[in-house]
């Protein structure tokens, strides 16, 4: 089988984490990467990559690339998408696919008149246990649907000295908790119940109306704050309470914030139905709790032969031996590099079409909010 010849744009801490993930799928090889601060030059070398571009347009030039992994900053999403699609490359972008979901129905019209393989990364849907529910889902185990209770909850943005470019609503766009980490969310229910969401209705919150920025801060940056600190307006939310509906009636709830003490990365999904209810969340990734009336509640564990057969695939090991984030992001690529190499197979990844979707469904909350009301999805 032919090596595929992949280039990565966007080297920050999530261009670093598909570099790695890259490395673990078969017959592809990375042969570039851009990103306009010189260090990256350095990781390069370091970690074996012969190719280093300050800016993408140069790389796509000079490189012969069969795919692009976008993780640039959100406001280049839809430029380089586009560059790289027009070069015939795959694309596996970073989400959002785009800022405005217009330009997210553009791209997604010239990745399949092109015949260019599409995704964006909502890595969580691809974590075995995710797979899990949407497996005992299908079966109907859970029986009628009650509800769907979500929540995304992090701390990295607490403090007022917090500072990251999404603040920037020029580069993050209009919706930053509810696009950054809701995102996640709607794709994941969507994806479990295989229903779209239709109707919204969201309320905002945002904890400080200006921010201190000081040199050399960045995503999830650590340590002492240092120099004269530059204040800059807050237009994007940091909290969020969302109302949805699903296409067949049901209805759910989402609680999203960046500005909850002592909460890292806590994601969580709940499916209720009058058989049962399944639960998971992402800081406890490799266990589902199933949950009884007539019994007792169980735990289950991340080993095959107690899995679904839909989730059944990606279980890999034995339980005990937590399969967790990095795992679910090598899980989804070898799934894309499996539809490159196999041309017509079906695949589990987020492909821009359902992208194109969630852009829909920030945008309805951003105008819920604005206007206070409930917002079709049309």
């Amino acid at each position: 089988m032919n090596v595929l010849k992949t280039a990565v744009t966007g080297m920050g801490f999530i261009g670093r984490q598909h570099a790695e993930a890259v490395r673990r799928v078969p017959n592809v090889k990375i042969t570039a990467v851009s990103d306009p601060d010189p260090s990256v030059g350095n990781w390069c070398e370091e970690n074996g990559i012969p190719n280093y571009y300050a800016d993408y347009r140069e790389m796509l030039a000079k490189e012969d690339i069969d795919v692009v992994h976008n993780c640039s900053p959100n406001h280049l999403h839809f430029e380089i998408n586009k560059a790289a699609i027009e070069h015939g490359c795959h694309i596996y972008s970073e989400k959002p696919l785009t800022l405005r979901s217009s330009e997210a129905e553009e791209l997604t019209e010239m990745a399949a008149k092109r015949g260019v393989r599409s995704a964006v990364n909502f890595n969580y849907r691809n974590n075995v246990m995710v797979h899990e529910m949407k497996g005992r889902f299908a079966e109907g185990r859970l029986g009628r649907t009650s509800h769907i209770q979500a929540e995304y909850l992090q701390d990295w943005l607490l403090y007022e000295t917090d500072f990251d470019w999404r603040i920037r609503k020029e580069i993050g766009g209009d919706s930053r908790a509810a696009g950054d980490i809701g995102s996640h969310c709607f794709d994941a229910v969507q994806f479990i119940t295989g229903k779209k969401i239709t109707s919204v209705y969201a309320r905002y919150f945002t904890l400080y109306p200006e921010r201190k920025q000081y040199k050399g801060g960045g995503t999830f940056a650590e340590g002492p704050k240092e120099g004269r600190a530059g204040i800059v307006p807050v237009e994007t939310e940091d909290a969020a309470s969302i109302l949805f509906q699903m296409e067949d009636g049901m209805q759910g709830t989402l609680v999203i914030s960046q500005v909850c003490a002592g909460k890292k990365n806590g994601m969580k999904i709940l499916i209720s139905g009058n058989k049962e209810s399944v639960e998971w969340e992402q800081e406890r990734p490799d266990r589902l709790l199933i949950g009884k009336r007539d019994s007792a509640n169980e735990i289950l564990y991340a080993d095959r032969k107690y899995l679904t057969e839909y989730a059944r695939v990606n279980a890999v090991l034995p339980n005990g031996h937590p399969a967790g984030w990095t795992d679910a992001l090598a899980n989804a690529l070898k799934d894309f590099y499996h539809s490159i190499q196999e041309p017509g197979s079906t695949y589990r990844y987020a492909d821009f079409a359902q992208g194109y979707y969630v852009t829909k469904i920030v945008e309805a909350c951003y105008e819920s909010n604005l206007k206070n009301c409930w917002i079709d999805i049309e």
